[in-house]
């Protein structure tokens, strides 16, 4: 079982998250949280694979509490990081990058599908990123226009060997590591074995910032994406 905690400081749409995620076989909330410091309070006593974390709440926000379980290196029960998916009912703005980059594997819109809610904890229980399909490109775009000051230097990327650098390049335009494998001949652990290097070489610690690395540096250079077809 996957085990979440579901942090959002509005009752109806904790229950009716949590509701959601129940109905899966192979998820189970194991806590509830309103505001961010309750919310470390049952990440330290529970210890799950996932949280699901609200961006915006009174008092400690999700931010902050999402920058507290990386601080601290808290860990689920079977030793691997705590995974955190930021829920936000906007579509990108700061506080969504703030999240990203306090160390959040994703995020997703509140009103996303209940089917890609169990995609993404699955996604990112098992080490992947997630990024909302509807908002992906806009914030690609947008984090890439404005580079922070944590962004890796030219120094940090030229550590990449090129066959790091193709997987990058390739897991940033939005392959899985699956696709990647599958395009480059080689294994998925392979795969996750270049990412890990990557995530090292340029001082990061999850997929979604790796990516927005290479966007950040110039190593992808953002792409209007085509228009899909009217089923």
């Amino acid at each position: 079982m996957i085990r979440v905690v579901v942090v959002d400081d509005q009752p109806l749409v904790r229950a009716g998250i949590t509701m959601l995620v129940n109905a899966e076989e192979d998820i189970d909330v194991v806590a509830e949280a309103a505001d961010g410091q309750e919310a470390l309070v049952q990440v330290r006593a529970q210890r799950p694979d996932v949280v699901l974390m609200d961006v915006r709440m009174p008092g400690t926000d999700g931010i902050e509490a999402t920058r507290a379980v990386t601080h601290e290196g808290l860990t689920a029960r079977d030793g691997q990081p705590i995974r955190i998916i930021i829920l936000t009912t906007y579509h990108v703005d700061e506080a969504v990058y703030a999240a990203l980059r306090a160390g959040a594997s994703g995020f997703l819109l509140k009103d996303a599908a209940p089917t890609e809610i169990a995609t993404a904890i699955r996604a990112v229980a098992a080490g992947e990123g997630w990024l909302g399909a509807a908002v992906t490109r806009r914030l690609i775009d947008d984090f890439a226009a404005r580079p922070e000051q944590n962004a890796p230097t030219p120094a940090e990327m030229a550590q990449l060997t090129p066959r790091e650098r193709e997987v990058l390049t390739l897991l940033a335009r939005g392959l899985t590591n699956a696709d990647v494998a599958g395009k480059l001949f080689i294994s998925e652990a392979t795969v996750k074995t270049h990412l890990a290097r990557v995530m090292a070489k340029l001082n990061v610690r999850e997929k979604s910032q790796a990516v927005a690395a290479a966007y950040q540096t110039g190593l992808v250079q953002p792409q209007t994406p085509r228009p899909r077809p009217s089923q």
